[in-house]
């Protein structure tokens, strides 16, 4: 395998872990202001991204490609409200589709069509994020100024249940 999509592989590896450990300090933000289903759905979200980051290093170590774990960073986003952590998911989830887009380009330069075939599932995986990320704004800006309506979202997103992903490698 390439040294370049080697290198951006391991990487991935970290800023997955850097994803669950953003989307649990999301979670303890909103069960600290007593929205308990927005910190489930986010615990979830911290779920899904460890197990992605599962899914490259078992990627890697089945290529024989030694596995770089590397020191996780601390989050370090402020919310001041709870449409605070809504948008830097938001945000953070289109910064995590174009780093998924950086390791398929450089797998498609080398024509490392086994790494693309990989990527396949997590680019469709980051477009549903994409879409559930936005969503999940809209519907605070639909109804969060509205405490009976921010009830009834909470109470929809505590339904939420985890679902391990489907990839087989």
């Amino acid at each position: 395998m390439d040294k370049k999509v080697q290198e951006l592989l391991n990487q991935q590896v970290n800023k997955e872990f850097y994803s669950a450990y953003l989307y649990l300090d999301m979670a303890n933000y909103y069960i600290d202001q007593d929205l308990d289903g927005f910190g489930n759905w986010y615990t979830i979200q911290a779920q899904e991204e460890r197990d992605h980051a599962m899914l490259f290093i078992q990627y890697l170590q089945q290529n024989s490609i030694p596995v770089e774990l590397d020191a996780i960073a601390k989050p370090d986003k402020v919310f001041q409200s709870p449409l605070d952590p809504l948008l830097a998911g938001a945000e953070h989830e289109r910064y995590v589709t174009s780093l998924i887009h950086d390791i398929y380009e450089a797998a498609y330069s080398v024509r490392d069509f086994r790494t693309m075939q990989f990527l396949d599932w997590f680019v469709k995986e980051q477009g549903e994020e994409e879409a559930n990320a936005d969503a999940m704004v809209n519907k605070f800006k639909l109804f969060g100024d509205d405490p009976k309506s921010l009830y009834l979202l909470n109470q929809e997103l505590a339904t939420r249940v985890y679902s391990a992903p489907s990839l087989t490698i």
